[in-house]
This record gives C-alpha cells, structure tokens and sequence, in this order.
C-alpha cells in the first residue's frame, strides 16, 4: 500500500468519525470544507434537507497569491454569501483535514467575514 493511499483511508475514518459527530440543521447549517492540492472549496449545508445554501471556491473567486491567502478569501466570499442567505451560526467541518495551514486560513476568514461557530 502506497503512502498516498494510507493518507487517503486515514482522513476517510477522521471524516466519517467527526460526521457522526455533527450535522447541520436549518438554525446551524454545516460549512465544510474541501482541499485539493490546486484549490480549496467550502459549502454551508442543511444536513436536515440535504441540500447546499451557500457555496465559494477558489477557482470561481480567481484568488491570487499563496494558497493560504486564497484560502482566507474563500472564507470571507463565503461569510459574505452566508449573511446574504441570513446565516450568522454555523459549525466548521473540516473534513478530516488537520486545522492548519490552509483549512485554519479558510476559517479565519470566514470568522473575519462575520461568520460565529
């Protein structure tokens, strides 16, 4: 088994142990959290109704700079785009990723944009 895939099956079990842990409603809707080595993407999300609120990336935002910087401007877009849904509380999914580097730029920014959890 390569090292690439231990990764892989490692933040599998975490993202399946912190989703039996959490879900989103319609009062506090789940914002998760994607990275992928190009880019970062982040959904508010009413688990009760399975359906997508709010949605910001960085390759539709076209960011510029350091991946983290990028990171922190898809926050603020997606505080930005949750005030406009009337969305003040959510919980943060990080999706088995460690809270670090990019998924803690990401954060910050949303909490910059006015966004509590």
């Amino acid at each position: 088994m390569t090292n690439t895939k231990q990764k892989q099956e490692r933040r599998q079990k975490l993202k399946w142990r912190i989703r039996a842990k959490i879900a989103g409603t319609a009062e506090r809707p789940r914002l998760s959290v994607f990275r992928s080595n190009k880019a970062i993407y982040a959904q508010i999300i009413n688990d009760a109704t399975g359906e997508t609120l709010v949605a910001a990336d960085s390759m539709s935002l076209k960011a510029t700079g350091t991946k983290v910087e990028q990171s922190q401007a898809v926050g603020k877009a997606i505080a930005e785009k949750a005030k406009g849904a009337n969305i003040e509380h959510c919980i943060f999914d990080r999706g088995g990723y460690l809270y670090h580097g990019r998924v803690k730029a990401l954060a910050e920014g949303a909490r910059e944009g006015g966004l509590n959890f």
